[in-house]
């Protein structure tokens, strides 16, 4: 199987053995099933078995369902794992320590390709895509990157796997160029990597996101850093689970009641933007209020769909862009999303109530 040619940085990664002990003091969650062997077109479950449990790795949703008053409402169990992200929620999967992961959209398709089953169960977007980015490239000091086609022959931070390494190779192809047109070095898109990255001049571009865009251009900007929109929807956001969750009846009627509190928490964090920055970004995340209104005034609005065909389009054109650039096999897009599921995270939404 090819893969990108990039040059590799090394970085610690001691995952594998906190993941051993998350499944030890879990109990591993996908052992012994709770209930019955649901087949994946069987209808979802109405009600909840007692004695039900899930582990779910959604860490700014658990602070939603806090502040709104909903944490403890759920008719089962939930234990939080304090893990985001692709690399960590798969690893998280195959170590039976997660049975609900929130990720964008490459994690369920990597997933696949390394012989992990898995089905998306709640989609989210924003509204207006390209006025709200998820990221901006971000410049190094020095370097002159006034457009897309300025990229040609620049090191650019890559993380395949991630969203962030999906949108490099986007904004390749956007561009007219290829992988070979510029140096790929693969780097981890964790924490400060990539602003320290740029910094450094380890790259010359790297996709920021989130508070680290004004913390970038704050730190640096005197010397001379910058960034540059990209053009490009990069705003999916989903909940996946391992395809065999899915098949205990008991956990699959767990995680419909899950994907409906998740929605109402979305609902509930657009309409109280304040409380969010206070409960979550200040209090919990630990920023300033300014950081807080920066990350809130960039998100806008929520755009939770109740029909999946237009983002199962989208999620296709991505997985065929992956596969010809990394040499994977194409699949379904299709595949990857539990249609059982398509209506109730957008029906929650919508009511902003409890089901």
């Amino acid at each position: 199987m090819s893969t990108p040619s990039a040059r590799r940085i090394p970085f610690a990664a001691p995952l594998a053995l906190l993941l051993t002990a998350l499944a030890a003091l879990t109990g591993c969650a996908g052992a012994d099933p709770e209930g019955p062997v649901l087949a994946l077109d069987a209808p979802l479950p109405g009600a909840v078995p007692e004695g039900t449990k899930l582990i779910v790795g959604d860490p700014s949703t658990k602070v939603a369902l806090q502040l709104s008053g909903e944490l403890d409402k759920f008719s089962f169990e939930v234990e939080w794992a304090n893990i985001s992200g692709g690399p960590q929620t798969t690893e998280a999967f195959r170590a039976d320590a997660l049975d609900v992961g929130a990720v964008a959209e490459i994690p369920a398709i990597h997933a696949t390709w390394t012989g992990l089953p898995v089905k998306i169960v709640a989609s989210k977007f924003r509204v207006d895509p390209i006025a709200h980015p998820l990221y901006q490239l971000g410049i190094a000091p020095g370097v002159t990157v006034a457009g897309l086609a300025d990229l040609r022959g620049k090191k650019i931070a890559y993380s395949p796997g991630q969203a962030q390494g999906a949108l490099i190779l986007r904004v390749l192809q956007k561009a007219g160029l290829s992988k070979e047109d510029v140096e790929l070095v693969e780097l981890p898109s964790t924490g400060d990597v990539y602003p320290s990255a740029l910094a450094g001049h380890q790259v010359d571009v790297a996709p920021l996101g989130g508070v680290n865009i004004s913390r970038y251009l704050a730190k640096y900007g005197p010397d001379g850093a910058t960034t540059i929109a990209h053009g490009l929807r990069d705003d999916p956001s989903h909940l996946y689970v391992r395809t065999e969750t899915l098949e205990d009846a008991a956990k699959a009627a767990a995680i419909a009641e899950y994907v409906a509190a998740w929605g109402r928490a979305t609902k509930w964090v657009y309409e109280h933007p304040q409380e969010w920055i206070d409960g979550y970004y200040v209090a919990d995340q630990g920023l300033s209020k300014e950081d807080g209104q920066y990350l809130v005034d960039s998100a806008g609005e929520p755009d939770v769909p109740a029909d999946w065909t237009d983002v199962i389009a989208r999620h296709q054109e991505t997985i065929d862009l992956l596969a010809a650039e990394t040499g994977n096999p194409v699949i379904r897009a299709e595949d990857l999303y539990d249609r059982r599921y398509e209506a109730i995270g957008a029906e929650a939404y919508g009511s902003g109530e409890r089901g």
